[in-house]
């Protein structure tokens, strides 16, 4: 078994005069042109050595370093690619949010189904992740928001032929470092302190070697060759303990940190300062944290020291402050007083950094997905917020930084800000009961309240542990918060285990040839004729397959067609038709016979029901957009005969004034009767033009997508459409309701199912109307007017009843005396309302009230005990209900139940006396 040794030994580095080294005290290989050098560079193994010393010739901006990089590259030959969004989940189904440059081209053009969109290309790409979000601030180095600029390389051996959508090698590993080291040089750094750390990279089932590259204590860039698939027969046997084999595929992916490198040109004692200076300023100012000469400087020489505080690195994070406050010659509280606040205002700018970028990507807060992770980063910065004394408002915060990145819908970001922030408040509220009562379960036991139930109360009801920690001290429990206890949180949602994946095709369609799809050279055709190439036996029918259909297989949230397949000796039907891979179904109820020419008979009618709704599902989710924001999205869809559904985000409940104007948007674009268009663009084509909101319902494979263009709506889509606006006649919304926090459902009709709506809602108003006996205008005013005094009577009732309850009470029933106690034993044959307000009436004179009552045809019991009196009310109704065949209890002092035997009431009632005796006895 090999491994991946040989794989560092590049010619480049001969060239060079690199020698390979064993760090002394990591014990890692890396190659450097100081042959005197024996660490690697990294941290803990070496510190920052930069800080107060840039390791280049000049001080760049964000802006100023991220256009060095791309100019670099742009003059070595590779062409800039715009960045991507920060939510994934745009473009890919098996993850959320964007996390490295690879991620563009993942899964498409990495695995050689489609081409890159350039090769080589250069990139700075946003990418946020959430792993990292408990080092912000600690370590001087993380941000959880990042700018990963990269250039990408895409190989492929040449006898692979047209098997992939690219071909050739366009640079490998040697041109990747000569371009590293070039670009160091440029920029005036000391080369013979680069250090080159030998590091295998394994990731989603690919893997190769790779190359972290250190300047100054900093990793500045890593170099990927990705070149390896997981194979049980593989050569390579690596870190994570599977075997490899090599591909034909063969990707440069590199990765150097925008933030780092414009940190390594200023040389401040943390990255936030040379990232976020306005930001810091304005926040150390706002908190009135003023530092002295002195402490700035301790500041300075422990954030030299800051890269031990890792995470991932560090076992334990107290022993590793601890061991900077010894090297500094300080006292631990002393210097985690005074590290601790501004530890809190670097997280503060970093996390309101992300929350621009996935507020201004137009990610909406919810329980699920890209939106919990944004609502999660949201309720961590306004706690740290809070507890570092910040008095300006989030959405402020967060508009700078909004502002600073050039987003343009500042507006709706600031909105969803402030809605949220509100929710959590509400949230708190309701939660604090939860963590009470766990608390009181785990105090005196001697066990810490469970992670996993610090987990759950956060992901549940967004309770911080911090929080948890104060209710539980008050109630004598003991909590133990992980160092990593948010990237603990966010595992559960930033991964792939967010989506449900489906089996592939059926093996045995696999030597099928694709079936020829007839729906879209024209939508309206109905007839057609094919030849049966196979046929399968299922249990509940057959699944036909035919060279060509004129069928929709269900898909995109529209139903599939109905209708029947004739030869010349019968006629079968098709129930259901469903796509695995290029291969259409038909299940019918009988075996048409394989080799048979037949006839196909769309159902029509329910085929033009269905792309009506089909396409108004894209027009009432472009009127959504124009007038509830350009953040809504299409979070689900199903298309009726009735009526549809689609599914969007939005962080607010839709108004029914904005249910009109959406209403009135899309039939404007009814009445336009502007044509519906289908095109085939290449996807990157599609890409660069409209952004990847072309994907609202799914993610299409291939080098060609299907456009539909409705207006200036353009959405990838599968679907069956009709030709023009004008043929959907009319577009109604029905209601809207809350699907989950973060997701509105827009239920609507189109066409006749529009007309049958209305008409549905106009005969119930006009039935209400016969029975109020007025006008069908005059509904609403006569509704609310009996309803008002519906619940006038209801007070007047209750009043009643609280007054017949007293009168009762000082009725004569009869007493008996229960130790020091007097008891009132009664039977009132009204309902429980009566019965539990004349027990009240009666604990309140200080008696115990024992209250039967025998209407309704079943025997109940009530039973009041005033503080005080050692009587049990829950064992006494169970007892008594027990005797008229039936059960019941309470708390100790109000307690109800009953049973169906009426006749044993007054016995019962007779015996009570002794019951109560008992029980104080007991």
């Amino acid at each position: 078994m090999s491994d991946l040794t040989a794989e560092y030994r590049l010619d480049y580095f001969e060239e060079e005069g690199f020698s390979r080294r064993e760090c002394s005290s990591c014990g890692d290989h890396f190659w450097t042109r100081d042959e005197e050098r024996t660490l690697c560079g990294e941290p803990p193994c070496e510190d920052y050595s930069f800080i107060g010393e840039p390791g280049f010739d000049e001080a760049y901006s964000l802006e100023e370093m991220r256009e060095a990089f791309l100019s670099y590259f742009e003059a070595h030959d590779h062409e800039r690619v715009e960045p991507y969004p920060v939510a994934a989940n745009r473009w890919r189904d098996d993850v959320l949010l964007t996390q490295a440059s690879i991620y563009d081209f993942q899964p498409l053009v990495t695995s050689g189904e489609t081409p890159p969109p350039a090769n080589p290309l250069t990139i700075s790409q946003p990418c946020i992740r959430m792993q990292d979000i408990d080092n912000v601030g600690k370590t001087g180095r993380h941000t959880m928001a990042f700018e990963m600029m990269a250039h990408h390389a895409f190989n492929a051996k040449e006898e692979v032929g047209d098997e992939y959508a690219y071909s050739g090698e366009v640079y490998w590993k040697d041109e990747t470092v000569r371009l590293c080291d070039g670009l160091f040089e440029e920029m005036g750094a000391d080369l013979s302190e680069i250090t080159y750390i030998e590091d295998p990279w394994v990731g989603g089932g690919n893997a190769g070697p790779a190359i972290e590259v250190i300047y100054k204590g900093a990793e500045l860039a890593t170099l990927v060759f990705m070149s390896l698939e997981q194979s049980p027969d593989g050569d390579y046997e690596l870190k994570d303990g599977n075997t490899y084999s090599e591909m034909d595929t063969y990707i440069v992916d590199t990765g150097y940190g925008l933030e780092r490198w414009t940190w390594m040109s200023q040389g401040t004692p943390t990255v936030y300062e040379a990232i976020y200076p306005d930001t810091i300023e304005f926040l150390k100012d706002n908190a009135g944290i003023d530092l002295t000469d002195e402490e700035a400087d301790l500041v300075r020489r422990a954030s030299t020291l800051a890269g031990h505080l890792d995470i991932d690195e560090a076992e334990d994070i107290e022993a590793a402050r601890d061991n900077i406050a010894d090297k500094l010659d300080v006292d631990t509280d002393e210097l985690t007083d005074l590290l601790e606040p501004l530890e809190n205002i670097y997280a503060i700018a970093d996390h309101c950094r992300t929350l621009a970028y996935m507020f201004g990507d137009e990610i909406v807060p919810s329980n699920v997905g890209t939106g919990y992770l944004a609502r999660m980063v949201l309720r961590r910065t306004k706690r740290l917020v809070d507890e570092v004394g910040v008095d300006a408002p989030l959405d402020e915060l967060v508009d700078m930084q909004a502002d600073r990145l050039g987003y343009e819908n500042r507006d709706t970001i600031r909105d969803m800000v402030r809605t949220e922030v509100e929710k959590y408040r509400e949230t708190l509220d309701r939660g604090g009961r939860k963590v009470e009562a766990l608390a009181d379960e785990y105090a005196g036991t001697g066990e810490p309240i469970p992670v996993e139930e610090l987990i759950e109360l956060y992901d549940s009801h967004g309770i911080q542990p911090d929080m948890v920690e104060d209710i539980a001290a008050e109630r004598g429990a003991t909590v133990e918060v992980p160092d990593d206890f948010y990237g603990l949180v966010a595992s559960r949602h930033d991964s792939a285990q967010a989506f449900d994946r489906e089996d592939d095709a059926d093996e045995r369609l696999a030597d099928l040839p694709a079936t020829e799809r007839l729906y879209y050279d024209d939508q309206e055709r109905t007839e057609f004729e094919a030849v049966v190439l196979d046929v399968f036996e299922r249990a509940d029918g057959y699944d036909v397959v035919l060279d060509q259909t004129m069928f929709y297989p269900e898909g995109g949230g529209q139903p599939a067609d109905r209708g029947t397949l004739s030869t010349d000796d019968t006629t079968v039907e098709v129930e259901d038709v469903q796509i695995r891979g290029d291969v259409v179904l038909h299940r019918t109820d009988e075996d048409p016979g394989k080799g048979e020419f037949v006839t196909g008979q769309v159902d029509g009618e329910r085929r033009r029901r269905l792309m009506r709704h089909h396409t108004a599902t894209h027009i009432v989710g472009y009127a959504a957009r124009q007038v509830l924001g350009d953040h809504v999205r299409q979070a689900g869809a199903q298309k009726g005969l009735q009526s549809s559904r689609l599914d969007v985000t939005h962080y607010d409940r839709v108004t029914r004034e904005q249910v009109k104007a959406i209403e009135a948007v899309a039939n404007e674009l009814v009445r336009r009767n502007v044509p519906v268009k289908q095109e085939w663009p290449d996807r990157h084509e599609a890409e660069s033009e409209h952004g990847f909101d072309l994907y609202q319902g799914g993610i299409p494979p291939g080098e060609q997508i299907r456009l539909v263009r409705v207006g200036d709506d353009v959405q990838a889509c599968g679907g069956t459409h009709v030709s023009r606006t004008g043929d959907i006649g009319a577009i109604k919304l029905l209601k809207t309701e809350p699907v989950q926090d973060g997701v509105e459902r827009l239920v609507f009709a189109a066409g006749e199912a529009a007309l049958d709506a209305t008409h549905r809602t106009e005969d119930a108003l006009y039935d209400a109307a016969d029975v109020l006996s007025v006008d069908p205008q005059e509904v609403p005013e006569t509704a609310e007017r009996f309803f008002s005094e519906w619940k006038q009577r209801g007070k007047t009732i209750d009043r009643l009843k609280e007054e017949l309850a007293e009168l009762r009470a000082a009725a004569d029933g009869e007493e008996v005396e229960i130790g020091d106690a007097v008891a009132v034993v009664q039977r009132i044959d009204a309902d429980t309302d009566e019965l539990r307000a004349t027990a009240n009436a009666h604990v309140e004179d200080g008696r115990i009230a024992v209250l039967g009552s025998g209407a309704d045809g079943a025997a109940t019991f009530v039973v009041g005990v005033p503080d005080g009196v050692g009587v049990n009310a829950g064992e006494v109704v169970g007892e008594l209900a027990g005797r008229v065949g039936g059960g019941g209890g309470g708390p100790p002092d109000f307690a109800q139940g009953g049973g169906p035997d009426v006749d044993a009431l007054d016995d019962a009632l007779d015996d009570a006396p002794d019951v109560l005796r008992r029980k104080l006895e007991a």
